[in-house]
């Protein structure tokens, strides 16, 4: 036998690598997941993953495709028929027109905003994201060496920038502004007046205004609405994740103005080939009628749901200063029990069996004082969940 010889390593991990924060929830859910092996009952509010199974017309699509037996590529800028199946709804639901050519459908959200940021951004380029915000776009922007700049926003503003915000932060090398609505962690929207007001004052700076509208169908007491009512000047993007239940199918959009549509495609081609083939037969059923009967039925299980947990957490001493008007979260500061919002999570995971997110997952505007809490169990849950957290907190 030769002897082994080790290799030599290749050289430094690249800084984008080794610099990335982790997600800290994901200790959380290993820990979580941990205690269920030892038999404890765990009731999951830490991940934002519906708890709905994916609607069985769009199972029964993809089974129907499968069974023909041939799973090929698809175009990189998705099956034609569901780019025009995604304008079709935008049209009949939103009252929008938006050429199917300006859709791309990707893999899952995430690659629709690495193909946005890829088509944007030069190095060196800054973006202005939210704090607390989805902790991805960070990392994202640095991907391609863009520079993510924070801009502090608390309940004041609903948790959203303003626009004199964003006017007193852009800077010669600032590229454009990252906003979600309705928004992760808080549940959040923004107003149509303040959208339109902050794609003005990027428009009138020369940036490019990226609005993610994942969540864009879970709203709650209002009507959906999209920053696309705007004109097309705007990158908006978009997911089969949330509202229909598709988490695991991997399948998003981006819908971009016209002159950048071919850049992004072009994109697409390279870095994914195109997305998922049975993702995006099956997304054919998502915008049926039978389909769309249980997701508003869903959507109005969510209603309730944020109702129990939101008022649940108030009569524990939680402070829910903006409350949540979509998506399924809410962002409770924790004040009144501790000043290490980590630290606690761990301790409701450890002794009530209670499993959220700390803050600090979601930058750094003072994380140290928030959890968020995702409905993503159901309404029994939630009120077993409230009074496991009491016995915590008579304790403190």
């Amino acid at each position: 036998m030769s002897e082994y010889t080790p290799t030599l390593p290749a050289g430094p991990i690249a800084t984008r690598a080794s610099s990335i924060a982790p997600f800290h929830v994901m200790e959380l859910l290993s820990r979580a997941q941990a205690l269920e092996a030892q038999g404890r009952d765990v009731i999951h509010m830490e991940v934002g993953e519906p708890d709905f199974p994916t609607p069985e017309p769009i199972i029964r699509a993809a089974q129907d495709f499968l069974a023909r037996g041939r799973v090929g590529y698809t175009p990189a800028a998705g099956l034609p028929q569901l780019r025009e199946a995604i304008a079709a709804h935008y049209a009949d639901d939103l009252g929008v027109t938006i050429d199917p050519a300006r859709i791309i459908v990707t893999a899952g959200a995430s690659g629709a905003l690495l193909l946005t940021l890829a088509a944007l951004t030069e190095a060196g380029d800054e973006w202005l994201l939210p704090d607390p915000g989805y902790p991805c776009n960070p990392h994202f922007v640095r991907a391609f060496e863009g520079v993510p700049r924070a801009l502090p926003v608390g309940p004041e503003h609903n948790f959203e920038p303003d626009p004199q915000q964003v006017a007193r932060a852009w800077q010669p090398r600032t590229r454009g502004l990252i906003v979600a609505s309705p928004a992760n962690p808080t549940g959040t929207l923004v107003s149509p007046a303040t959208m339109a007001a902050l794609y003005t004052t990027v428009r009138n700076r020369g940036g490019a205004l990226i609005v993610d509208e994942i969540y864009q169908r879970l709203v709650y007491g209002e009507a959906a609405c999209t920053a696309l009512q705007l004109g097309e000047e705007v990158f908006v993007i978009n997911s089969f994740s949330k509202y229909f239940g598709m988490t695991g199918w991997r399948l998003g959009w981006v819908v971009a103005p016209q002159e950048y549509a071919r850049a992004i495609e072009k994109l697409a081609q390279h870095y994914f080939i195109s997305a998922s083939t049975p993702a995006q037969f099956a997304a054919l059923a998502a915008f049926t009628s039978e389909t769309r009967s249980i997701l508003e039925a869903r959507r109005l299980a969510f209603a309730e749901r944020r109702t129990v947990l939101h008022d649940g957490l108030r009569s524990l001493g939680f402070e829910v200063p903006a409350a949540p008007q979509g998506a399924f979260y809410v962002y409770a500061r924790v004040d009144s029990f501790t000043e290490d919002s980590q630290a606690f999570a761990h301790q409701l995971l450890d002794e009530a069996g209670v499993a959220c997110t700390p803050g600090i997952d979601f930058g750094g505007a003072d994380p140290q004082h928030w959890l968020r809490f995702a409905y993503t169990t159901d309404s029994d849950r939630i009120a077993i969940a409230c009074e496991r957290i009491r016995a915590v907190t008579r304790r403190l």
